[in-house]
């Protein structure tokens, strides 16, 4: 999933462009099942047109609220590194983002629950010299392999830091 080339500065990489990982849609597709299941029973035990549609009409609207609502959100959300900044944008009709320069992060940690280890997932948490804090991407894709070349990024940028302190 492409970040827009409009983001990003003159010379800066993309280093890892990812989104939630689709474990996040389980539950939609739980309602998604339920609903459906709902709206069956109601057309197979109640034999009235219209307590049927009414039936249809709420699993409907389930469907849209739990279901189609998580997936879009899913759909249009991403988190991207690049070389100089980390890249938040989530929402389907109101976009909300965060832009944390590199050079402001001073943590990520990682959090590995047993079905994130199962699916090869995890939450990214990183911590900044803001107001803000923290950032958290909940599902990271190889999350792991994610904050190793996130600390490889850090630790290249400290390095030129002190190389240009170096040279002073």
């Amino acid at each position: 999933m492409p970040i827009s080339p409009k983001l990003l500065n003159e010379g800066e990489n993309v280093v890892v462009s990812t989104r939630t990982h689709p474990k996040a849609l389980l539950l939609p597709i739980l309602a998604l099942v339920l609903f459906l299941a709902l709206g069956v029973a109601i057309m197979v035990l109640i034999d009235q047109e219209v307590v049927t549609l009414i039936g249809w009409i709420v699993a409907g609207l389930g469907i849209l609220r739990y279901t189609v609502w998580p997936f879009l959100d899913w759909l249009t959300s991403y988190y991207t590194f690049t070389d100089r900044r980390l890249i938040t944008r989530t929402g389907v009709l109101t976009r909300r983002g965060h832009d944390i320069p590199l050079s402001r992060v001073s943590d990520i940690e990682i959090e590995l629950h047993i079905i994130d280890r199962l699916l090869g997932c995890g939450t990214l948490v990183i911590s900044d010299a803001s107001t803000h804090g923290r950032v958290v991407l909940p599902d990271i894709p190889h999350a792991e392999e994610t904050k190793r070349k996130v600390h490889l990024l850090l630790h290249g940028q400290a390095t030129e830091a002190s190389s240009r302190d170096e040279g002073i």
